[in-house]
């Protein structure tokens, strides 16, 4: 069976852009949109993509906004899309955290929410979906991407099912590819670029030189189906010291001014000492903790408590066992839960280590 995809949104972004408007064209997702180990940012697929419009439409004026992060997945995603993505109102956004999100039924249901707010915001963007692969296994969580983009009717732009396949048959060689075997050097990012440009050139043909529509390829509604999850993402937010204001006892709040959406760890809370505490009351029925994992050792650890639980505590290990730099991390401590204001209360676990690096808790995301 043949996903049927919506071309409305890209035949009237084409047709804007042929009429020399000024557009914005966004991408979101983890290392690879962010443009890990690209030799220059201008060789990332997400540049080359956004390149290929300045090109395409010479009369349009267009703005690039990338909001990748990298070592993030979906469920960051959600909480962020407005402040890294939306809020610069894109006229056309690739989704990129297939291989960032576990293959489950929660990082689907995160990703719908993500997908069903971008789809929803007031600037109504083109969204194409963007499934990269870990190029050693075939890894990814395509499968459960790929059934919300069906669900949609977006175009899902596979590199298991196209670059890796070439791999897979030696037609091209991996390490020439990504020294990783998951990010894409230059020659990588290329190939990336060019399987998006590919679909956009034969949308192209289609929408604006008047070819037949390709198998499956239709004009359909703007109007968003029910969701195809329990979807309690899609209006997740993140606290941060610029919208809340916890209990701080012992913790302090993080006064150095954030520059930039990859200036991660700023607009957070420090703890230092043995049983610095601080306390949200927060409403919702999902909620996770994010909060730095260091890759200098040793780093303090702390524990979160879940409406006076001590008993299921949840440990937040301030260490990072990798190598590549200090993660994002997030702690689920809710899921589909009762949506009703719970009480979350963060506590530093006393250590004998000297000069551990202090804890560092960068929001709340509630859905």
């Amino acid at each position: 069976m043949i996903n049927t995809i919506n071309l409305v949104r890209l035949k009237e972004i084409m047709d804007r852009a042929n009429c020399g408007e000024e557009l914005t064209i966004g991408f979101l997702g983890g290392s690879i949109t962010q443009g890990s180990l690209a030799s220059q940012h201008e060789n990332t697929y997400a540049y080359q993509v956004f390149r290929w419009w300045n090109q395409t439409f010479p009369k349009a004026k267009f703005y690039y906004v990338n909001g990748g992060i990298g070592g993030t997945s979906s469920h960051y995603g959600v909480a962020r899309a407005v402040s890294d993505l939306l809020m610069y109102q894109p006229d056309f956004v690739v989704v990129d955290f297939s291989v960032n999100d576990t293959a489950d039924s929660f990082f689907q249901e995160t990703y719908e929410g993500l997908v069903r707010k971008i789809l929803a915001w007031d600037s109504k963007p083109a969204v194409v979906l963007l499934h990269n692969v870990f190029y050693d296994t075939g890894l990814s969580a395509q499968k459960y991407h790929q059934a919300v983009g069906e669900w949609y009717h977006l175009p899902c732009i596979s590199i298991r099912d196209t670059v890796y396949q070439r791999v897979k048959t030696g037609e091209l060689k991996r390490i020439e590819l990504t020294p990783d075997g998951l990010h894409p050097n230059d020659q990588g990012h290329q190939l990336v670029a060019a399987e998006i440009i590919h679909f956009l050139e034969k949308v192209k043909v289609c929408v604006l030189d008047g070819a037949i529509l390709v198998e499956g390829w239709e004009y359909g509604t703007e109007e968003l189906p029910a969701a195809f999850t329990a979807n309690r993402y899609e209006q997740a937010k993140r606290l941060t010291i610029q919208n809340c204001s916890p209990k701080l006892l012992g913790f302090f709040a993080d006064t150095e001014e954030k520059m930039g959406h990859l200036d991660a760890f700023k607009n957070g809370w420090i703890g230092k000492r043995a049983r610095d505490r601080i306390v949200f009351e927060v409403k919702g029925s999902c909620i996770a903790l994010q909060y730095r994992k260091s890759v200098q050792k040793p780093a303090l650890c702390a524990i979160a408590i879940l409406d006076g639980n001590q008993e299921q505590a949840f440990l937040l290990d301030g260490n990072f066992e990798e190598d590549w730099g200090d993660c994002q991390y997030l702690q689920v401590l809710l899921h589909h839960g009762e949506n009703k204001v719970h009480q979350v209360e963060v506590e530093i676990l006393p250590t004998e280590k000297k000069e551990a690096v202090a804890f560092y808790l960068m929001g709340v995301i509630v859905a």
